[in-house]
């Protein structure tokens, strides 16, 4: 009888036990910011940043996690068999980084090559592709797409779309399909007379690295469409955010804006802040860990430099008294009177500064490109 008993205890602690956890959708956790990487599936227990994309993480709720992640912007890639690596590929990085939701497509799921090196097996087929807010078109054997009824039918079907992206001779693509009729518009060098010849309803313009119509972009060839992509980012998650991602990418050729923006959304007519100004922020401040900053002014723009550890790190200007760091935190420098005495972060944590003290640390960061 006594054995009975105890079985059924150990019965009853191994039910109450090894059930599963209900979690309700209050029920909050920590999540990375949508990087299309696998990451964006992990779920996290405590704050701190992502051991796959190194992001921070953030608290929420799985409904709210649910929200962010149909709140993000998606962009179906048309690829054609010989596509161009770096038209696609620099861009991919590029929107891919910023949170954009990325898809490829072509008129078959047939595997294409481009450039007789890479295989791509596209996500989709024109028949079966879902919703995109932005359609994308690249250079390489662009004629393919352009001289197919079917694609340029296809293209011009999805009129849910936001936005049309096109790098080097993709802009062919825009062109056939009626996207850039009355429109200003760029492409490869070399076939800059060919684009004016063939389609004169468009303001085809030399020498120009994007154009920006509004809800139609198109940039010159290869290369350009890193620049492209990153006005596109500006244009969509502010100019920090663009900075933020050129300067994970380590690319340092950028110049923001340089590019013929017709659109009344400019996302660098931002006030340039006086050197005075910018100079109040500067000094020591703490930070985690016991840790110390010090904050100094770059030499051009609205950019801040932190030196944490002998480790120099941008801050990016987002409007008046807020920045971004490199780990995507917003930082909000608090006033009393007329200094600043404080900061905090995104997360709420306050940070005081400590003196006005910044040494030599001016001269770390002169020649920083950003």
């Amino acid at each position: 009888m006594k054995t009975n008993i105890i079985l059924l205890l150990l019965l009853g602690y191994n039910f109450l036990f090894s059930q599963p956890r209900i979690e309700t959708s209050t029920t909050a956790h920590f999540y990375c910011p949508p990087c299309n990487l696998e990451c964006d599936d992990k779920i996290f227990n405590a704050a701190g940043t992502c051991d796959v994309c190194g992001m921070k993480l953030t608290e929420m709720t799985p409904d709210q996690r649910v929200k962010q992640m149909k709140e993000q912007m998606t962009i179906a890639f048309y690829l054609q068999d010989r596509v161009e690596i770096l038209d696609f590929a620099g861009p991919l990085e590029v929107l891919s980084y910023s949170g954009f939701e990325i898809f490829t497509v072509s008129k078959t799921k047939d595997p294409i090559r481009s450039q007789g090196i890479l295989t791509v097996i596209p996500d989709y087929s024109i028949e079966d592709a879902p919703h995109a807010e932005i359609l994308a078109f690249f250079g390489g054997n662009s004629g393919a797409a352009s001289g197919d009824p079917e694609v340029i039918k296809w293209i011009r079907s999805r009129t849910e779309v936001d936005y049309h992206f096109s790098v080097c001779t993709g802009a062919f693509v825009l062109a056939e399909s009626g996207q850039l009729t009355g429109k200003t518009a760029t492409t490869f060098h070399s076939a800059l007379s060919r684009l004016r010849d063939d389609y004169p309803e468009i303001n085809v313009r030399d020498n120009v690295r994007f154009v920006d119509n509004g809800k139609v972009i198109t940039t010159a060839g290869i290369s350009a469409g890193i620049d492209g992509a990153l006005h596109l980012v500006a244009k969509l998650k502010g100019l920090a955010v663009a900075r933020l991602v050129a300067y994970n990418m380590e690319y340092d050729k950028w110049k923001p804006g340089e590019g013929l923006i017709l659109s009344e959304d400019n996302p660098y007519d931002i006030p340039i802040l006086s050197r005075e100004t910018l100079t109040m922020y500067e000094g020591t401040y703490e930070v985690e860990g016991g840790k110390k900053a010090i904050v100094v002014a770059g030499e051009e723009g609205n950019t801040l430099y932190a030196i944490i550890e002998n480790r120099v790190s941008p801050l990016f200007y987002i409007s008046k008294d807020h920045y971004l760091n490199e780990r995507g935190d917003e930082l909000v420098f608090l006033w009393e009177g007329n200094k600043v005495a404080a900061y905090t972060r995104d997360d709420e944590k306050r940070f005081k500064k400590l003196n006005d003290q910044i040494k030599n640390a001016r001269n770390r960061i002169i020649n920083i490109g950003f």
